[in-house]
């Protein structure tokens, strides 16, 4: 019996502890991720401005080939939705991405709307800057969400599986604008 009462109490200070870091912890994710790009400023901006382009560099676009798309609106234009639902890769679930404000030439900003495998919704902004004196782009890839209390101790494990995600679509983005 003092066992069990020994156990217990240990699991209830780990639960206890965990609670409170959980508290302790911000609820603002931010990641932010940087390239430079071997092309003007206006081609990597007119081709990032279609959500359609990013099959080309986003890694989740490209972890289902199959997974079931659709487009409401003009893409390249501010209202534009992007809607995916994979039922093949779990990570990459369901969802909707909105295009909520074009700066021409300088910035993009998108709602994501997560359906699953969590409901969230989150912020994506591309902000692109020439790089005086050259041919060259720095692009910007930058995403912002909450985690509620208590997910949000899971925010680090989170922001190193996205800092990837993202690190890996503009090496992909480069990749691709530089060939064509």
């Amino acid at each position: 019996m003092t066992t069990l009462i020994f156990v217990l109490t240990i699991v209830a200070c780990v639960i206890a502890f965990l609670l409170i870091l959980a508290m302790l912890m911000g609820k603002d994710m931010n990641i932010e991720k940087t390239i430079t790009i071997n092309k003007p400023r206006q081609e990597v901006f007119e081709f990032l401005k279609y959500v359609k382009n990013h099959e080309h560099f986003n890694v989740w676009m490209q972890m289902d080939p199959e997974m079931k798309k659709t487009y409401s609106g003009t893409d390249g234009n501010v209202g534009f939705v992007y809607g995916w639902d994979s039922n093949k890769d779990k990570n990459v679930g369901a969802g909707e991405q909105e295009i909520k404000l074009i700066n021409p030439g300088e910035r993009i900003e998108y709602e994501l709307r997560f359906i699953r495998p969590m409901q969230d919704i989150a912020k994506a902004v591309f902000m692109i800057e020439p790089i005086p004196g050259s041919q060259q782009t720095k692009v910007q890839w930058h995403f912002y969400s909450k985690m509620k209390f208590p997910m949000n101790l899971m925010m680090p494990v989170m922001k190193n599986v996205l800092s990837k995600a993202l690190e890996q679509g503009l090496v992909n983005l480069k990749t691709y604008l530089e060939k064509i």
